[in-house]
């Protein structure tokens, strides 16, 4: 059950990040959490600012765009990242609004996000998502593409490439759960190595596997459900 207040529930949550790092030998600290706010209202984000979460992911463009634009004057400070599927017609204000995104799976995506970044913004931060599990309900690289995009990106202004993005199909028990994020940061090790990138992120763990996401190296897990509780439906 989770516990009643956001304040508890993000204590809650910081503590397992913390557990983790600890346990696999790294400081806490090299680890952000991404509370993850798609769905719930402007309000919501606000209070989670107010107990110093800064850092926020959301899924649907035109939403999430409405809530930066009522957040921004009294929380200027809060890192905007865009973890959902994009597609083409909403690079521009992506490219606008986030600091973040996470899900670049094409070069044409991460191509119109170069060219539509405003000058006076600083260079949009970028990961590639990798499709680890070959899903076919997911978006994503095969693992195999990853390197020759990672290149491509890498090379484009505008943007910095950061690492890469994971969703694994879900798995039970500890042992299980880690297979797939340890193949994830092999598999930026290798990129990295290859084509000589300074690649620091792996974005990867939710709710149900962030212990795991973290003993593989995670430097950015994305928790929704138990921060914020149950998620409302989208509205398109």
């Amino acid at each position: 059950m989770l516990p009643s207040s956001p304040a508890e529930r993000l204590s809650q949550v910081r503590a397992r990040i913390a557990a983790a790092a600890v346990q696999s030998g790294r400081d806490p600290a090299t680890v952000s959490l991404l509370a993850v706010s798609k769905t719930f209202p402007a309000t919501a984000v606000a209070a989670l600012a107010g107990f110093g979460q800064n850092a926020f992911g959301e899924n649907y463009v035109q939403e999430a765009v409405a809530k930066i634009s009522v957040l921004r004057a009294d929380w200027p400070a809060l890192q905007w990242h865009f973890i959902g599927p994009l597609q083409s017609n909403k690079t521009r204000d992506v490219a606008a609004h986030f600091d973040w995104v996470h899900g670049i799976d094409r070069l044409k995506l991460a191509q119109r996000l170069s060219e539509q970044r405003p000058p006076e913004l600083p260079s949009l931060q970028v990961c590639l998502q990798v499709n680890v599990d070959a899903e076919a309900s997911k978006s994503g690289l095969r693992p195999e593409e990853a390197g020759a995009l990672a290149a491509a990106v890498a090379a484009l202004p505008r943007l910095r490439l950061r690492g890469l993005m994971g969703i694994p199909a879900p798995r039970q028990g500890l042992v299980a759960q880690r297979v797939p994020f340890a193949q994830l940061r092999a598999l930026r090790d290798a990129i990295a190595a290859e084509h000589g990138l300074a690649l620091d992120t792996l974005s990867m763990g939710m709710s149900a596997d962030l212990e795991a996401a973290v003993l593989e190296g995670a430097t950015i897990v994305r928790v929704g459900s138990a921060i914020f509780g149950q998620r409302p439906p989208h509205r398109a």
